[in-house]
C-alpha cells in the first residue's frame, strides 16, 4: 500500500507511528506536468464566455436574448450538479488514483460537446446549442474539479500551495493565449472567423489527450485508500456557516461576476463603443492575458508577504483602478494608448483563480481536522459553482442590451444611447463587484498562522 504523507487521510492510516513530516516541495518539473492539463481546459474556458455567445448571437444566428438564456439557465443548472460531482470525486478510490481517472473520463466527453459546438454551421437553433452546451459543461466541471483538487493535495505547506496554483495559473493564460492566437493566425491566412472559430475547436480536441497523457505520466497522486463519508446534506450545509468559507465564495463570486462581464461585453465595448476592429480588438484581448501571465507570480510573491487574502484584496482594488482609467480615459480610436492601460489592467486578471484555489486549499485543511473527513472535491466543487455562477449572472448582460435595443449583428450601427448603456455595463459593473470583493475580504480569518496551527494539529491527530 503506497502511502502519501501530504494525504490527511492516509497519515490517518498509518499503521506504525511516525514523525511529523515536512511540507513536500515539488520540483518545477513535477509541477510543469501537472500544468500541462491546464493548457486544454484553459482554451476551452476563454471561448465559453467569451468567443461563444458572442458567436452564436452574431455569426451563427440565435437570438441575442436566446443566447443569453441558454448560457444563463445552463450554468445555473451546472451549478446544482457540481457539488454532487464533487462528493463523487471524494468517495473514489483505485489503484489509479481518484482525481487523473475522473480526468479520463471527463475527455472523451468534452472532446464530442467541442466537436458539435465549436463546429456549427449557420442557421442552427437554440436547441442545439443547449444540447450540447450540457453535455460541455459536465465534462468540463468533471475535468475541472479533479484537476484543482488534485493540485490542492501536492503539498500542505500555506506557502507552496501559493506557488502550485501560480504554475497552474500561468499555463491556464498560456492555454488563453494559444486560443487567443488561432483567429488572428487563420485570418491573416485568409480565412473567416468562422474558420477561425472552427480551428479553436480543433486545437482544443487534439490538445486535450497530449496534455492528459503528460500529466497523467510525470504527476504523483497521492491514494485515496478508504474515502470517509461526507454525512449527507447536513454536513453540505454546514459548511456554508463556517466564516471563512462566506467570505471566500462571496469574494469569488463578485470577481467571477466582473470578469465575467469584461469577458462577455469586450467585443462589443471595444468595437463598437471605441471604434476598433476586429483585429485590433482580438490584439487587445491577447494583450489582457499576457499580462496575466506577467502578473501570476507578482501576486504569488505577494501572498507569501502579506497572505493570500491580502493579496487577493490588493489585487481587486488594483483591478477596479487601473480597469477604470483604460475604459474612461483612453480616447476612441486611439489603439497604442488603450494597449497600454489594457495591459496594466491584465496584470491583476489571474490573481482570482489562483490565489482563490490556493485558500481553498487551506480550508480544506480545516474542515478536515473538525470533522475527519476529506471534503477536497466538494469543496471545489462550491468554488467552481460561485465562479459559474458570477459567470452566469455576467452572461445576462445580453439580455440587457437587447432590452436596450442593442444591435449584435456584424456590421450593425448602433444609436448613441444604446452605446452610452453598453458602456455603462461594460465599465460600472466590474468596478462595483471589484470593490465589493475587496471589501468582503476583510477579517478573513485563515491566514499563515491559524494554518500553520492547524497542520500541526492534523499531523498530532495522525499520530498515534
Amino acid at each position: 500500500m503506497v502511502r502519501n504523507p501530504d494525504s490527511p487521510v492516509d497519515r490517518r492510516m498509518s499503521d506504525t507511528p511516525a514523525p511529523a513530516p515536512q511540507p513536500i516541495r515539488r520540483s518545477n518539473g513535477v509541477l510543469a506536468a501537472f500544468a500541462a492539463s491546464c493548457l486544454p481546459y484553459a482554451a476551452l474556458g476563454l471561448p465559453v464566455y467569451v468567443t461563444l455567445p458572442e458567436f452564436y448571437a452574431s455569426h451563427v444566428g440565435v437570438p441575442l436574448a436566446v443566447v443569453s438564456l441558454v448560457f444563463l439557465i445552463v450554468r445555473l443548472a451546472d451549478i446544482v450538479v457540481d457539488p454532487f460531482l464533487g462528493v463523487i470525486i471524494d468517495r473514489t478510490s483505485t489503484k489509479w488514483g481518484r482525481y487523473r481517472v475522473w480526468m479520463a473520463v471527463g475527455a472523451p466527453i468534452l472532446m464530442v460537446s467541442v466537436a458539435m459546438l465549436f463546429f456549427v454551421q449557420p442557421g442552427a437553433s437554440g436547441t442545439h446549442l443547449t444540447l450540447w452546451l450540457v453535455v460541455m459543461y459536465l465534462g468540463y466541471s468533471i475535468s475541472l474539479l479533479s484537476q484543482t483538487s488534485w493540485a490542492a493535495v501536492l503539498s500542505t505547506d500555506y506557502d507552496q500551495r501559493s506557488r502550485i496554483y501560480g504554475w497552474w495559473q500561468a499555463a491556464n493564460i498560456v492555454g488563453v493565449l494559444a486560443v487567443l492566437l488561432i483567429p488572428p493566425i487563420v485570418q491573416g491566412l485568409g480565412r473567416t472567423y468562422v474558420e477561425a472559430v472552427h480551428m479553436q475547436g480543433l486545437f482544443i480536441i487534439v490538445a486535450l489527450p497530449v496534455a492528459l497523457f503528460t500529466t497523467f505520466r510525470f504527476t504523483p497522486e497521492p491514494r485515496n485508500v478508504s474515502p470517509p463519508p461526507h454525512e449527507g446534506v447536513s454536513a453540505y450545509l454546514d459548511l456554508f456557516r463556517r466564516p471563512v468559507m462566506r467570505r471566500l465564495l462571496a469574494s469569488d463570486l463578485m470577481l467571477g461576476t466582473a470578469r465575467g462581464v469584461i469577458g462577455v461585453l469586450f467585443f462589443y465595448f471595444f468595437e463598437q463603443a471605441r471604434g476598433f476592429e476586429r483585429d485590433q480588438t482580438s490584439i487587445l484581448l491577447l494583450i489582457y492575458f499576457v499580462a496575466g501571465l506577467v502578473g501570476a507570480p507578482i501576486w504569488t510573491r505577494l501572498a507569501i508577504r502579506v497572505g493570500k487574502h491580502g493579496a487577493l484584496a490588493i489585487a481587486s482594488l488594483f483591478f477596479a483602478a487601473t480597469f477604470a482609467v483604460a475604459t474612461l480615459a483612453v480616447p476612441p480610436g486611439q489603439f497604442m494608448l488603450a494597449a497600454v492601460a489594457i495591459f496594466v489592467t491584465g496584470l491583476a486578471f489571474g490573481a482570482a483563480d489562483l490565489l482563490l484555489r490556493a485558500m481553498m486549499a487551506d480550508v480544506s485543511d480545516e474542515i478536515c481536522l473538525d470533522t475527519d473527513a476529506d471534503r477536497t472535491g466538494l469543496l471545489f466543487s462550491i468554488l467552481t459553482a460561485t465562479s459559474k455562477m458570477g459567470y452566469a449572472v455576467s452572461v445576462g448582460t445580453f439580455a440587457i442590451l437587447q432590452w436596450i435595443g442593442f444591435d449584435a449583428a456584424v456590421g450593425a450601427v448602433n444609436a448613441p444611447g444604446v452605446i452610452a448603456g453598453l458602456q455603462w455595463l461594460f465599465i460600472g459593473l466590474p468596478v462595483f463587484f471589484l470593490l465589493l470583493s475587496a471589501l468582503v475580504l476583510k477579517g478573513y480569518p485563515l491566514d499563515q498562522k491559524a494554518h500553520a496551527a492547524i497542520r500541526a494539529a492534523l499531523e498530532a491527530k495522525a499520530r498515534p
